[in-house]
């Protein structure tokens, strides 16, 4: 095996190099995964653009993620080189109240791999073994690098219990609305209905299988909500958008003591109708990444054919062309879903 791998690293907002560095060395509780393929998501995006007020500079990004097992650190039990896999970026103090009490993905100072510490864009990476998660050997590495954001609508579902039976509402068609769709009929919901202000992203979700996909231009809400689910509207409600016209959509035409979930970040202080929020006795609730047990569940989702990844790719690039990603996804934002970076030839 070669000494040397690419690393990828942004030194400032929009500006990625590639340097050769030493392939990292193991201890004894940690894997060498050669990397295979990357997502990019609307994180990364804003650390292009300057605009992730958690991020600093340089940065090696990289936190959606696919590989194959290279090497085993001399105590790791359980895995065998030549697996593929997945990784959890999330980095932990493992001492904290969340952290004791299970919920690490709340830890007090948590950093996430590609944000705060050093992420997979590499060729190889070390990391301890019980950050990763096998995928079965008839898995995709494109649908291995997506367990992730899967994960992320896992876990948002999974924040109001058992969903079974249940009329639930997606407001906003990007990747993660259409997973949290997916989710949520695969996971047993009755009907799903999503709305978007774009034919394009709505017409995905419609490949994906989602039952109602409602341009929110065109039509109200809240009227679309009576038409297809009928006078109690929605169970539940996801704002999978986060901006002010979703989340007020949301409190304004919910059902009088129902639930919203907020899944979205908002990119500023919301201006949020506490008043009708309150009037309506309304649980607002919000979900924050995923634990190994949605890794396990997003896994199961797509083994059993409940949740369509591959409708979702919308491109590829070779990891010397990361930055012509980040370019197509800015010159294309109306048509692109997920792009992929292929880290190995």
């Amino acid at each position: 095996m070669k000494d040397k791998m690419l690393q990828q690293v942004m030194t400032s907002p929009g500006i990625i190099e590639f340097n050769e560095v030493e392939i990292p060395k193991l201890n004894k509780n940690q894997v060498l995964v050669k990397i295979m393929k990357i997502g990019v998501c609307g994180s990364d995006i804003h650390v292009y653009h300057g605009e992730h007020p958690f991020t600093s500079y340089p940065v090696t990004q990289g936190h959606e993620v696919s590989g194959i097992i290279e090497k085993l650190g001399e105590e790791v039990k359980g895995y065998k080189v030549g697996q593929k896999v997945t990784i959890q970026p999330q980095v932990v103090c493992g001492e904290c109240y969340p952290c004791r009490n299970g919920k690490y993905n709340l830890c007090e100072e948590l950093k996430v791999m590609g944000f705060q510490t050093t992420g997979t864009a590499s060729q190889y990476f070390a990391v301890d073994a019980e950050k990763l998660t096998l995928l079965p050997d008839d898995m995709s590495l494109d649908e291995g690098a997506m367990i992730e954001p899967l994960a992320v609508a896992v876990h948002a579902i999974k924040q109001v219990g058992n969903i079974e039976g249940l009329k639930i509402a997606v407001l906003g068609a990007g990747p993660i609305g259409i997973l949290v769709a997916q989710a949520a009929k695969g996971m047993g919901a009755q009907s799903v209905l999503i709305t978007d202000i774009s034919d394009l992203r709505l017409q995905k979700a419609k490949e994906c299988g989602v039952d109602y996909c409602i341009n929110t231009k065109n039509e109200n809400f809240g009227d679309a909500m009576i038409e297809h689910f009928g006078p109690d509207k929605a169970d539940i409600i996801y704002d999978c958008a986060g901006n002010n016209i979703t989340i007020n959509q949301a409190i304004k035409y919910a059902r009088k003591g129902s639930t919203i979930i907020l899944v979205a970040v908002f990119a500023g202080m919301a201006e949020v109708d506490l008043a009708v929020l309150n009037d309506k006795e309304l649980d607002l609730n919000t979900s924050m990444m995923y634990r190994n047990e949605d890794y396990i569940e997003a896994i199961k989702l797509i083994n059993d054919k409940k949740v369509q990844l591959t409708p979702l790719i919308t491109k590829h690039f070779d990891f010397k062309d990361y930055n012509n990603a980040y370019e197509y996804i800015e010159s294309e934002q109306e048509k692109t879903m997920k792009v992929i970076i292929n880290v190995q030839e």
